[in-house]
């Protein structure tokens, strides 16, 4: 399996699993592939061809209806993801500073852990919604 780090390097595929993540969020089953290729305006065996990688990295699932194909995000490897980089959004704090600090309960870290996903999606998304405005 390839690593994840290049898995989630390139830009279409970030864009695929952004699209994915976004349907899913409106509450969509799958996405299908020529909804993908309408969306990206990139060719079918482009968008083919990544969603093969992202399958491989378990990163999306497929489910089958006939000759079609809908496709979901599986978001549990960016945990790995997820692992790697905490220890780089250090605020700044040493450890005996940590020391004194209390701990959430389980239910506000679920909260900030939430919220801190959606405000990464959301900036992700307007980042790139303003590279696709004209003259950019």
């Amino acid at each position: 399996m390839a690593d994840i780090f290049d898995v989630i390097a390139d830009g279409t595929r970030r864009d695929i699993l952004q699209l994915l993540l976004d349907r899913s969020s409106a509450g969509e089953r799958g996405t299908s592939v020529s909804h993908i290729v309408q969306q990206l305006g990139v060719s079918q065996p482009t968008v083919s061809k990544h969603l093969k990688v992202l399958r491989e990295a378990q990163l999306v699932s497929v489910r089958e209806e006939g000759q079609h194909r809908y496709y979901s995000l599986s978001s549990a490897p960016l945990d790995e993801i997820d692992d790697w980089l905490i220890p780089f959004l250090d605020d700044g704090m040493d450890d005996s500073e940590f020391a004194g600090a209390s701990t959430l309960p389980d239910s506000a870290a679920h909260a900030a852990d939430v919220v801190g996903r959606a405000a990464a999606s959301a900036k992700y998304a307007v980042a790139n919604a303003l590279k696709k405005l004209p003259g950019r």
